[in-house]
This record gives C-alpha cells, sequence and structure tokens, in this order.
C-alpha cells in the first residue's frame, strides 16, 4: 500500500511517498481503509520535531473510511462499518490499524468527509466548550482564529450555550467566515489591534475566557483581554510556542487561570468518546451544525497541503484522500 513516511524530521521535503507493507490487525484492533485523512496542526509540530516522534512514522491522527478487517476479541465493530477515528498515528495511508476501541460508528446523513473534519477540530471544539471552561449564557469569550476548521466549529457550539462570542480572523473573508458561524462581534486582527478592541467591546470588563490556538502571537495580549478570574485556554501554537510565564503574571492580572488541553485527555474513556462524536453527529443529522470541507489533497499532494496550513490559508477542513 501507498504511505507518507517521514524518516528525518525537518521542511516540507521530510514526507515521502512510499510503498510499505499493509498492515494486519492483531487482537482488538481493526484493518481501516482510509477514505479520507484529516490535516490538523500537530502534523506539521510533529514533522518538524517539536513533538517527538519514533523515526520513520507515519503522520495523521485522524481518518474515516471502511473497516476491511478485525483482528480476535474484536466487538467494537464489524467489517463494512463506516467508521472514524482520531488520536491514533499513521493515518496517512491507504490502511491504517486501530484500535477497535478507538473506532467510532459514523450515521447515516453524515458523510465520511464530515465524519473526519468531526474527529479532531469537532471534538476539540466540543471539549472546550462543555468540559475545559464550561459556556453559558453570562459568559463572554474571545475566540482566535474564528475562521479555520476548529474556529468555526468553536464558534457554533459556543453559540449552542447563549454566550457572547467576539472573534478574531485576518481578513475580511475570513471575517465572514466566522459572522456566518455565528459569531457576535468579529475583529479583524491585521487592521485593528484585538486587545484595545476586546476592552471597549466589553465596556472595559473583559471577557470570561480566552480560546487561543495561536498562541506566541496573540498570548500576552490575550491575558490583557481576560475579567479577574477569567480563563486562558492555550489549545494550540499555530504562530509558535509561547515564551515561558512567570506564574505570579496571573496573580498580578486579576487571579487568571491558565490551562493547556489537550483532545486526548477529554476522550480518555470510550464512554466519552461516543458521547463527544454522538453529540457532534447528531447535530450534523439535524442540519445543525455546519462542518466546512475546505480542501481535498490527494495523498501525493502531502507537502502541498501542510503548506496550505501553514500559510494560513485555511477556512475549514483539510482533507488528504488516498
Amino acid at each position: 500500500m501507498k504511505a507518507i513516511r517521514v524518516h528525518a524530521t525537518g521542511g516540507l521535503d521530510a514526507l515521502h511517498l512510499e510503498e510499505i507493507d499493509q498492515p494486519v490487525p492483531g487482537p482488538g484492533q481493526a484493518l481501516v481503509k482510509v477514505a479520507y485523512a484529516g490535516l490538523n496542526f500537530i502534523d506539521i509540530y510533529q514533522r518538524l520535531g517539536q513533538y517527538k516522534m519514533p523515526l520513520p512514522f507515519t503522520p495523521g491522527l485522524e481518518a474515516s473510511g471502511t473497516v476491511a478487517a478485525v483482528g480476535p476479541d474484536v466487538t467494537e465493530v464489524k467489517p463494512g462499518d463506516r467508521v472514524a477515528y482520531c488520536m491514533v498515528p499513521g493515518a496517512y495511508a491507504d490502511y491504517a490499524v486501530v484500535p477497535a476501541a478507538r473506532l467510532v460508528p459514523v450515521p447515516d446523513g453524515v458523510s465520511l468527509e464530515q465524519a473526519t473534519a468531526l474527529m479532531v477540530q469537532g471534538m476539540t471544539a466540543h471539549y472546550l466548550v462543555f468540559s475545559t471552561f464550561p459556556l453559558a449564557d453570562t459568559h463572554t469569550a474571545l475566540i482566535h482564529a474564528a475562521a479555520g476548521g476548529t474556529g468555526r466549529l468553536l464558534v457554533q457550539i459556543a453559540k449552542r450555550t447563549g454566550a457572547r462570542v467576539i472573534a478574531t480572523a485576518g481578513t475580511a473573508e475570513k471575517a465572514e467566515l466566522a459572522r456566518s458561524a455565528g459569531a457576535d462581534v468579529v475583529i479583524i486582527y491585521t487592521q485593528t489591534d484585538f486587545g484595545p478592541e476586546v476592552k471597549r467591546l466589553t465596556d472595559g470588563a473583559g471577557v470570561d475566557v480566552v480560546y487561543d490556538s495561536v498562541g506566541k502571537s496573540t498570548f500576552a495580549t490575550g491575558l490583557d483581554c481576560l475579567k479577574p478570574r477569567g480563563y486562558m485556554v492555550l489549545w494550540g501554537q499555530a504562530s509558535g510556542p509561547v515564551d515561558p510565564i512567570d506564574p505570579q503574571i496571573l496573580n498580578q492580572k486579576g487571579s487568571l487561570f491558565l490551562t493547556r488541553p489537550s483532545l486526548g485527555a477529554y476522550i480518555a474513556s470510550r464512554d466519552e468518546l461516543l458521547q463527544r462524536s454522538g453529540d457532534l453527529f447528531a447535530w450534523v443529522q439535524a442540519g445543525e451544525l455546519d462542518v466546512r470541507i475546505d480542501r481535498v489533497f490527494p495523498l501525493a499532494d502531502a507537502a502541498a497541503a501542510h503548506a496550505y496550513i501553514e500559510g494560513r490559508q485555511t477556512k475549514g477542513k483539510v482533507l488528504l484522500q488516498p
């Protein structure tokens, strides 16, 4: 089968399309014929070596497809089932072996493209809104990169709670995407300094929570946007890692909370995995969640897909198709 392999971390030329042996599922595992693999910033961090992976490796932490075979002791799925998964490496390939307990069934009315887009990005938006900082209609949230794949889902899910959403985006086109997702106000950060504007929009009070996936270029100003005892939820670093912070700064700025969550801790059990994915799929079936697929690249063009994401051009989910 064909797969993208990384033998040494680095730039785009680290991604190689190769022929490798098709894996065989062992006990508790299923072989998935991959229909779509999703791209995420973590793939780039792993390719660059910022997140360490054993070499060589096949990138990609999420995919959808059809169960081709199962190993011994598998009860969760059977051959022919439409499934999706995340947080299991090796998705940039024709086939992937996945622990059966990490597979979620994809119901009728949800396409495999949509299912892939909802694995990392959708479930991330779900846990951020309902678990990391449980939003309510009394809250105001600042959401950065609100037109991206996760950002646009995060806006929609945040609005389900009745919260006020202030969003940031880099261009007028992206601002419109954030508005169409339900953002109450969108700040085009390339034209307006978002820090003073957030204070103006909140009559100087600040916001209850900042959902920051950008990192280095937004973090410090984001702290200044928070109310006393507000939450800085730093869940990504698209502009680079945040500099080390003295915890005393959190005290000085109003007894702030800082957390650096990741999806794995929020879908650690199968029950939680099925609950989050089940909510998302039900909203899609009901027409209550708009999942935007931005671009689909052939598997062989993985480097071009990485360049597209690194250029922060995305306006929705980017997929690879074997």
